[in-house]
């Protein structure tokens, strides 16, 4: 079945930056585009950002475009977020997320907290 598994959060400052991973299985991965969302407390999920199946494209939300980068390892089954730059509003439950015929599928999350 297919398995997204993230890590990575945590507490952070103001300005600092955190990597996180999204390990996949299940599914043929290198097929796939990969997705991020986040979701703050009281507030719908947002999309954060997205990668094609080979890696050769990328889009962002406008509230990460220039501080936010989606990588992936196809060897790995993994999909990446690099975060810099971090500021309160980007407090929340990250998601992985894939969508294969139709159906979405969604990790557990990782929690990142920005605070001083």
């Amino acid at each position: 079945q297919v398995q997204l598994v993230e890590s990575g959060g945590g507490l952070v400052q103001p300005g600092g930056s955190l990597r996180l991973s999204c390990a996949a299985s299940g599914f043929t991965f290198s097929s796939y585009a990969m997705r991020w969302y986040r979701q703050a407390p009281g507030k719908e999920r947002e999309f954060v950002a997205r990668i094609t199946s080979t890696g050769g494209s990328t889009s962002y939300a406008d509230s990460v475009k220039g501080r936010f980068t989606i990588s992936r390892d196809n060897a790995k089954n993994t999909v990446y977020l690099q975060m810099n730059s971090l500021n309160a509003d980007d407090t929340a439950a990250y998601y992985c997320n894939t969508m294969i015929y139709s159906s979405n599928y969604w990790g557990q999350g990782t929690q990142v907290t920005v605070s001083s």
